[in-house]
């Protein structure tokens, strides 16, 4: 019987990428909660004092910059290459 390796990935100090846990999209160590959700509220210009509130400590001031030094660091990663649309789960790159 051959067994997999999962492989968790530190993508910082408070954001990993574990295999087992939300697909292995990027969350919060220590939790199910996903960066992007995390993402999505800045978005929304909730205040970070607010988010960490709403998630009753688990999501800590440092863990939502990280988030946003993340994201701003893929977007400049991938400049110049498209604008990338989620449409029903597909990906379109226009």
């Amino acid at each position: 019987m051959k067994v997999e390796s999962k492989t968790i990935r530190t993508l910082g100090r408070f954001i990993v990428s574990d295999p087992d846990i939300r697909q292995g999209r990027p969350v919060i160590r220590g939790t199910r909660i996903m960066a992007s959700d995390v993402l999505e509220l800045v978005e929304q210009g909730i205040s970070w004092n607010h988010i960490v509130d709403e998630w009753r400590g688990q999501v800590s001031i440092e863990a939502i910059a990280e988030c946003v030094r993340l994201a701003s660091q893929a977007l400049s990663e991938n400049s110049g290459r498209g604008i990338v649309k989620r449409t029903k789960g597909a990906r379109v790159i226009a």
